[in-house]
């Protein structure tokens, strides 16, 4: 389609292009670059204090680009992780949960926005119901029943903010 319509091989729109692309956007200052990055596996900092300053960071901003950002790199990537909060990272779930307070912070995540045709067109799970958003999509098809008040604390304990910063 359209969104693709301005690339042709020639460009030269390699992934060492643009993970350069974005070390240049977080040296910048934008938060939802170096999330990338960390996602991409490529971080500003290999530390695991860098790691948990950046999660904190992310969470702090209320930033939902950073948040969706981030979200690969909390999920189960982050399994075994020792410098992150297990509670909000590690599994399938913690990815979703990153993703769900995202959308709850502003991000678009309607029926046609670029989360759900992510999910679509790169994983093949799609929503049977074209007027489906995200969050509906994610209770109904990835969270089991009995999983819903586990997933919403998750998601409310990512969004806390309190006073003391970014707490858990």
């Amino acid at each position: 389609g359209r969104r693709c319509a301005g690339f042709v091989p020639g460009d030269g729109l390699t992934r060492q292009a643009i993970v350069a692309q974005r070390v240049r956007a977080a040296r910048g200052g934008n938060l939802a670059a170096e999330a990338a990055l960390l996602t991409l596996g490529q971080p500003l900092q290999s530390s695991a204090g860098y790691k948990r300053d950046l999660v904190e960071r992310v969470r702090a901003s209320g930033d939902p680009d950073a948040y969706l950002a981030l979200a690969p790199a909390m999920g189960l990537a982050a399994n075994g992780d020792d410098s992150l909060d297990e509670r909000i990272a590690g599994t399938a779930f913690t990815e979703l949960a990153w993703q769900l307070a995202a959308c709850r912070l502003g991000l678009d995540c309607g029926p046609d926005s670029e989360l759900m045709t992510r999910y679509c067109a790169n994983g093949g799970i799609c929503s049977q119901d074209p007027t489906q958003d995200f969050s509906s999509f994610v209770y109904d098809a990835a969270v089991p029943r009995q999983g819903t008040d586990t997933m919403n604390e998750m998601v409310n304990r990512l969004m806390d903010t309190t006073a003391t910063g970014a707490g858990s």
